[in-house]
């Protein structure tokens, strides 16, 4: 049995996990490894990719900064996410804001020390990175569009690091790159429908906010469909191995989503299309190894 004192630290632990989203960066994680090995540097074997120091360390710099980024977006909407997400709230405020912000200044300098292992540039490039994270969640994320959009290409960033750092200009790296925003930047509407309550009651200026959840129906319904359209171009002018069969998922889960979003006037149903679109993110994170199955035996 757990003593008192033994429970209240695996419970903090969790509390700091719940807020850091740890499941989320060890999805980046693998994503940005099997970029790596099938993506941006398929020249390469899977050992010289597995154990090359300096992609680890730009790995670790992301990891750091996204998860930092993830507390200090909690600091600033820890009043809007007792209203949409109590339950998850209660759990994250096992630890204290101080406890929260001594963590996201670790977290940082950390990232920069990663950083620094691979060169003076890296560490420009994730400085910027954390102050464009900071000034995102202290003032962007409440502007209609600009907030969402500014979150996407966030959310991209950490590939775009293992982008230039293996140089890749190919088209199909570009291709790969415009669906991730695309649908990350669907997600990003989709949960300013699903947290509307929230964000009236506290005055963020999202997009169903300013213009009303139909207007902002109309705009997810055109990024899904150029995530459609992206998909389809993939699938027809890329050479992208069996993973067609993730997009032809994709494309079908995405027209579900638009049959489903114009019927959808409740938080439960926004819920549901939230977890369609992370259902899709997640599969192709894995889907990537169908690119081509051959590199796994031939490679190593």
């Amino acid at each position: 049995m757990l003593s008192r004192r033994q429970k209240h630290i695996l419970l903090k632990f969790f509390s700091l996990f719940s807020v850091v989203r740890g499941y989320n960066i060890l999805v980046v994680v693998i994503a940005q490894y099997l970029a790596s090995i099938y993506i941006f540097a398929p020249d390469k074997t899977i050992k010289a990719v597995l154990f090359d120091i300096n992609l680890l360390m730009l790995v670790l710099a992301s990891s750091a900064t996204i998860a930092a980024g993830y507390i200090i977006n909690n600091f600033y909407d820890s009043e809007k996410d007792l209203i949409n997400k109590p339950r998850k709230t209660m759990l994250d405020r096992l630890v204290s804001q101080n406890t929260k912000l001594s963590f996201y200044f670790v977290l940082n300098f950390l990232a920069i020390v990663f950083a620094s292992y691979v060169s003076f540039k890296a560490v420009i490039f994730f400085a910027i990175y954390i102050f464009a994270i900071w000034f995102y969640s202290h003032r962007l994320k409440k502007q209609p569009m600009v907030g969402n959009i500014v979150s996407a290409v966030l959310t991209v960033i950490p590939f775009f690091a293992i982008f230039i750092y293996y140089k890749n200009f190919e088209l199909v790296v570009f291709a790969h790159a415009i669906f991730l925003f695309l649908l990350v930047s669907a997600r990003e509407l989709t949960k300013d429908l699903e947290n509307i309550k929230g964000d009236l009651t506290l005055g963020y200026r999202t997009v169903p906010v300013v213009y009303g959840e139909q207007i902002s129906k109309y705009i997810l319904s055109a990024v899904v469909f150029l995530t459609i359209i992206t998909a389809v171009l993939l699938i027809l002018f890329f050479k992208i191995g069996y993973m067609f069969y993730f997009f032809y998922l994709g494309v079908m889960l995405l027209i579900i989503f638009l049959l489903i979003l114009w019927k959808s006037n409740r938080k439960t149903h926004y819920l549901i299309l939230h977890n369609i679109l992370k259902f899709i993110i997640v599969a192709g994170v894995f889907s990537i190894l169908l690119i081509d199955i051959s590199v796994v035996l031939n490679r190593i």
